[in-house]
């Protein structure tokens, strides 16, 4: 199943709302360090609610770490606000890592290049870019309907 990667995210709230659309979607969420807060933030376990028990989450070292290990394997997509495939001709597998960058910078150019794929959302210029938790949440909802996965998690069904 897919992946949701953070690389050295900064804000907690945004971190804690990714956590609950991990656990509603049942997505593994990875968190590469350094973070920029504490995992005992209370505005990280606020946004993530009573959802945490739900959250499949590790924390790694390095994005080597992760990529040797959970991540091997796996088609690393990267995401940015300028560069790649609009989301909509975007094609996406089953064993994607979708990283997305820091917050304030998004990801480096080096990290970018590591990965096979990438991916961006279309956005008017008159915007620089969306919040990153927005941002995870329409690229990882649109990699789930393409891979025909939305039906399993209706609780409507």
């Amino acid at each position: 199943m897919l992946h949701v990667v953070l690389f050295h995210p900064e804000i907690p709230p945004n971190t804690g709302n990714i956590a609950r659309l991990c656990a509603a979607t049942g997505t593994g969420l990875h968190l590469i360090g350094p973070l920029g807060f504490s995992l005992e933030d209370r505005y990280l376990k606020r946004a993530g609610l009573d959802y945490w028990p739900h959250v499949q989450m590790r924390v790694w070292p390095s994005l080597e770490a992760y990529l040797s290990g959970e991540g091997l394997g796996r088609r690393l997509v990267g995401t940015s606000a300028r560069k790649g495939t609009p989301l909509h001709h975007a094609a996406f597998t089953g064993r994607d890592s979708l990283l997305f960058g820091p917050e304030s910078t998004g990801l480096p150019e080096d990290v970018r290049m590591l990965a096979q794929s990438q991916v961006r959302i279309p956005v008017k210029h008159c915007v620089r870019s969306l919040n990153l938790s927005t941002a995870a949440g329409i690229i990882l909802y649109a990699a789930l309907a393409g891979l025909g996965c939305l039906d399993a998690l209706d609780g409507q069904a």
